[in-house]
């Protein structure tokens, strides 16, 4: 099954009140509920566009594939490629525990992989 998966791009960027954040951004409380209860079944292009725009990511990086139990797994799959697993988590815990004289050369990693 395909979904939505706003949760992960929250963590990603260090969002930790999305709700809020969505809000303060203008959009509506009903449609910020949606989306951080990753209740939105649809989005128009439009909507779509202005979410990678405000997440600086793209549709892929929204979407998330769960196989459904009853079909043949197929890692071959084009859509496996939207798989997701917990890492976003777990890099958010590694980064929280490198000791502050050690965030500087993470940060100098980080600006030469954006470099590129």
């Amino acid at each position: 099954m395909l979904t939505f998966n706003f949760t992960r791009i929250f963590k990603l960027r260090g969002i930790d009140k999305p709700f809020s954040y969505l809000v303060k951004l203008g959009y509506s409380a009903n449609y910020s509920t949606r989306i951080v209860n990753n209740r939105m079944e649809r989005l128009s292009l439009k909507d779509i566009e202005k979410l990678c725009e405000l997440f600086q990511c793209t549709p892929n990086d929204l979407l998330e594939w769960i196989p459904r139990s009853n079909e043949v797994k197929n890692d071959n799959h084009p859509l496996s490629s939207l798989k997701r697993s917990n890492k976003v988590v777990q890099l958010t815990t590694m980064l929280h525990a490198v000791p502050l004289d050690k965030l500087a050369d993470v940060e100098t990693m980080i600006n030469e992989i954006l470099k590129k």
